[in-house]
């Protein structure tokens, strides 16, 4: 497989790059870029649009850096960016990989830790709790996830005030109807090909249902990865990698 074509990975919340270390170390792709949201393992610069239309244009911009169309692979609120971006700058893209297409189906409604996140006053209180905890308490909180010690407590190490501000302004500026208005527009996406993984145990980015009719809206393949929940890259690295890298190989036949 030739690997000129650039592979480019952003994560979401509440994490760094640091989540997809098992997955890059079984990729062949020893060029892989990780690219950090601001405030999620980045600085947040004062007067950064933290919402999904500021972080959308904040990826295009990133993407507009490299020579040639990325294979784009996003997670969790990265994935929500690599979808916007499809929607909006496909031409950037040669393909892109997501697993929270769901959040952009009309009848999607927010978990319930993202409803707190969204509540003044509950949010900031979450925010002194968690992300002002002592680390320590922070890598326990990762790891009753199901994230893997050494993976939770780089994640850990990186929660900070930026990460705070940053969580409470995205979700608070993300409250329905924002991104099924968003999703209304996914058919743009099919112009670069696409690929939704749908992790059959995560219960926070939308129904099995809702995530089809995104992805059939976007003209984007789908594939089932059962038994693993919204952290598969941790939790199986290796059956995760070889679906990236079977979806990239029919890349290069197309």
């Amino acid at each position: 497989m030739s690997t000129q074509t650039p592979l480019v990975f952003v994560h979401g919340n509440p994490e760094t790059s640091a989540v997809w270390g098992p997955l890059l170390a079984c990729l062949d792709r020893p060029h892989a870029v990780c690219l950090s949201p601001p405030g999620f393992g980045a600085p947040l610069p004062a007067n950064f649009d933290a919402t999904p239309a500021g972080y959308r244009e904040w990826l295009i911009g990133q993407l507009q850096l490299f020579r040639e169309p990325v294979d784009l692979v996003g997670h969790d609120w990265g994935g929500g960016h690599v979808f916007a971006a499809a929607m909006a700058r496909p031409e950037l893209i040669r393909c892109w990989v997501s697993d929270v297409v769901g959040i952009f189906d009309a009848e999607y409604v927010w978990h319930p830790l993202a409803q707190i996140w969204q509540t003044e006053g509950a949010g900031e209180a979450w925010v002194q709790e968690t992300i002002g905890a002592p680390l320590a308490t922070r890598v326990d909180a990762m790891r009753a996830l199901g994230i893997e010690a050494t993976v939770a407590e780089r994640l850990a190490a990186g929660m900070d005030a930026d990460m705070g501000r940053a969580i409470l302004s995205l979700y608070r500026a993300a409250r329905q109807p924002v991104m099924s208005d968003a999703g209304s527009r996914a058919a743009a996406a099919a112009a670069a090909p696409g690929l939704v993984l749908c992790a059959s145990a995560d219960d926070m980015t939308g129904t099995a249902q809702m995530r089809r009719r995104v992805a059939d809206a976007a003209g984007a393949d789908v594939v089932d990865l059962d038994g693993l929940g919204h952290w598969w890259m941790v939790q199986d690295p290796t059956r995760s990698a070889a679906v990236l890298e079977k979806y990239f190989a029919q890349q290069e036949r197309r």
